[in-house]
């Protein structure tokens, strides 16, 4: 299948996808994603491997549209922050700078 990532073509298929990505371990994915065998790896991940780019001449959108053409399921994964346990705005800026709290009286 003919497809533009970075304005070049390639003609990618998912065997050849799934050969490019044989013996790479995933990078931990904070983004967008796809299921490659039974690895999931970060899109930008697959592109650089795939297209031989560097990762900031593409973009997630291209390689998300050129691996769903293929087949592969791709998804999103929402970065999570863990919920604030301070009250104020004041004591997350302390937290946010690494301030220590000082005790309550």
């Amino acid at each position: 299948m003919r497809c533009i990532i970075a304005r070049f073509p390639f003609d990618l298929t998912k065997n050849g996808v799934l050969e490019s990505m044989k013996g790479i371990e995933p990078e931990p994915a904070t983004g967008e994603t796809v299921i490659i065998g039974r690895r999931t790896y970060p899109v930008k991940q697959v592109g650089a491997v795939v297209t031989k780019q560097d990762r900031r001449d593409f973009s997630a959108g291209e390689v998300v549209r050129a691996m769903t053409r293929l087949g592969f399921t791709c998804s999103n994964i929402a970065q999570v922050e863990p919920p604030e346990h301070t009250s104020s705005p004041f004591q997350r800026a302390q937290a946010m700078l690494g301030i220590p709290r000082l005790p309550e009286a």
